[in-house]
């Protein structure tokens, strides 16, 4: 069997590892040090001079994103129905409850018009949510142009969960510059990684010098062990951190390559009747982390599951698109506004192998396959 295709596996560009030697050297091996200070710096530069807190995962970006906006017991937070456990499960961190608002068909991010109507409706009943979480979905940004003037209005704070879209962009302005407050993953399936990391982000220095003393158990600026509040132990490693310094550097190539990748699957499949992709909505530059088809079940009589199965057989590594919140068990009370979109969408999707480190050859084979697993 021919070497296995992994769906989207870390891509390092050989500067990495000198940077590991250095802070290996500087023996700054604890979390926090020089490396840190330069990440936060540098992705901050790249944000367009947002500051930055380097953390040890997305999750705890967006946990500490919440917490900055004051969100807590018995709040109400709207959040993207369409997206992956953790944009949500922060919510129920803080003791908030979430309420799940399904996806347009045009974007597959969270739909502005059903934003507006719940905006309305919990005014007019005085029970407004306390923030919004949109999430920008496998590298596409929601409509921010309808979304922001929306949080204006009722002067709901924004958190954007950019987890998947660092490199994307929505009217020349990059994802994650958006909200009130970011979070960015580096995961090691993500577009860059630091093996497991994230970052919060804010335009706001107070919400970023928040976080870090969150981060860091909340202790208090005395000689001795004081603490006033809860905190938590979620800054990222100084030897993670220098794997992030060296992967930063190529961030608008591994874009480009993911963008192009998507592009010759377009290419090599759209002959196939039945097969669809993503959209990419005017005004929306996708970093396209993972490429995502549809097969329409009146034309192809074969499910994500059954094409999963046999990709599988050929050890290619693909996966079914996210489940919708509304659709877990876990939130199987929870509110939920909208349609069925999401759902739609989910029975319908599969993410094929996307790493920007995937050859020629890799990404025939893949087509190969999918084409003798739908033309069969």
């Amino acid at each position: 069997m021919e070497k296995r295709i992994f769906l989207s596996p870390p891509h390092m560009n050989g500067t990495e590892m000198p940077l590991i030697s250095e802070a290996f050297d500087s023996n700054w091996i604890a979390p926090l040090g020089p490396f840190v200070d330069r990440f936060e710096r540098e992705l901050g530069t790249y944000l367009d001079g947002r500051h930055v807190c380097a953390l040890c995962s997305g999750t705890s970006a967006l946990h500490l994103g919440l917490l900055t906006l004051g969100v807590g017991p018995g709040d109400r937070v709207y959040c993207s129905d369409f997206t992956f456990s953790a944009s949500c499960n922060v919510i129920r961190y803080c003791g908030a409850d979430p309420v799940f608002i399904d996806s347009e068909p045009a974007s597959w991010q969270m739909d502005p018009d059903l934003l507006a109507s719940k905006l309305e409706e919990d005014a007019k009943q005085g029970k407004l949510p306390k923030a919004i979480v949109v999430v920008d979905l496998y590298g596409i940004s929601a409509d921010f142009g309808r979304i922001l003037p929306l949080c204006a209005q009722y002067g709901i704070p924004l958190l954007e969960d950019s987890a998947e879209a660092l490199g994307s962009r929505r009217d020349g302005k990059l994802c994650g510059t958006f909200g009130k407050v970011s979070g960015f993953s580096f995961n090691g399936n993500k577009i860059i990684t630091t093996s497991g990391g994230g970052a919060l982000v804010s335009e706001d220095e107070s919400i970023v010098k928040r976080a870090r003393y969150l981060a860091t158990q909340a202790r208090e600026p005395k000689p001795f062990y004081h603490h006033v509040t809860i905190g938590y132990n979620y800054r990222l490693s100084n030897l993670l951190a220098a794997v992030g310094c060296g992967q930063l550097n190529a961030l608008e190539q591994r874009v480009e390559a993911r963008r192009a990748i998507f592009d010759n699957y377009v290419a090599a499949l759209s002959d196939i009747e039945g097969i669809g992709f993503m959209p990419e909505p005017e005004g929306a530059i996708s970093n396209k982390w993972l490429t995502v088809i549809t097969i329409d079940p009146d034309k192809i009589r074969k499910s994500p599951e059954d094409i999963r199965q046999a990709m599988e057989a050929e050890n290619i590594e693909t996966r079914w698109a996210w489940k919708p919140m509304h659709m877990q068990p876990v939130y199987e009370n929870s509110e939920f506004v909208g349609g069925d979109v999401c759902e739609n969408i989910f029975n319908k999707a599969l993410c094929l192998p996307s790493g920007s480190s995937l050859s020629g050859h890799e990404q025939d084979r893949v087509c190969e396959c999918l084409r003798n697993v739908l033309l069969k």
